[in-house]
């Protein structure tokens, strides 16, 4: 059977981060994913590309417009992109205009990936499968569930995503 390859692409956030004691801050750094993929031994042929490194507060429109470019330009019809959460809702809105034509799951994590308590591999996971399965579209793979990425929003106080 041939497997469709999926292409990650990386765009910085939460799941992209590491804590500098010395700093006593946050920073997003180089990103983990390839780490977590060959952790979990994912056995698809799996293209991962860096577009930045960006905590999500921080995208502009023209970050949003080279995130759509690169989906719509890449050859894989599957599409994993990673983001920070806070405005992925927004880059789901230009994508399921910009790339109606692909399979598009977005996920990142609540907490580093590098920690050792976080949902990061999970919903990596996650949309991993979905974008395997779904039907073309735009899609959010976060707290333990798959939605709509039209009709989903982060609920900062619950801390998870929820279906609108």
């Amino acid at each position: 059977m041939n497997q469709k390859p999926i292409l990650v692409l990386t765009t910085g956030g939460t799941i992209d981060k590491n804590y500098f004691y010395a700093l006593s801050e946050y920073q997003i750094v180089d990103s983990g994913i390839p780490a977590l993929l060959a952790e979990a031994r994912v056995a698809l042929p799996i293209r991962v590309v860096e577009l930045m490194r960006k905590d999500s507060l921080e995208l502009t429109d023209a970050d949003r417009a080279l995130i759509a470019s690169a989906a719509r330009e890449a050859p894989e019809t599957q599409i994993v992109v990673t983001h920070g959460t806070d405005t992925m809702t927004e880059t789901a809105r230009v994508l399921a205009t910009e790339v109606p034509s692909k399979t598009i799951v977005l996920t990142g994590a609540l907490s580093p990936a590098r920690f050792a308590e976080t949902d990061a591999p999970f919903n990596l996971g996650m949309a991993f499968a979905t974008a395997q399965v779904a039907a073309p579209g735009v899609w959010i793979a976060m707290s333990g569930q798959v939605f709509d990425g039209l009709k989903v929003r982060k609920d900062r106080a619950a801390g998870k995503f929820v279906a609108i």
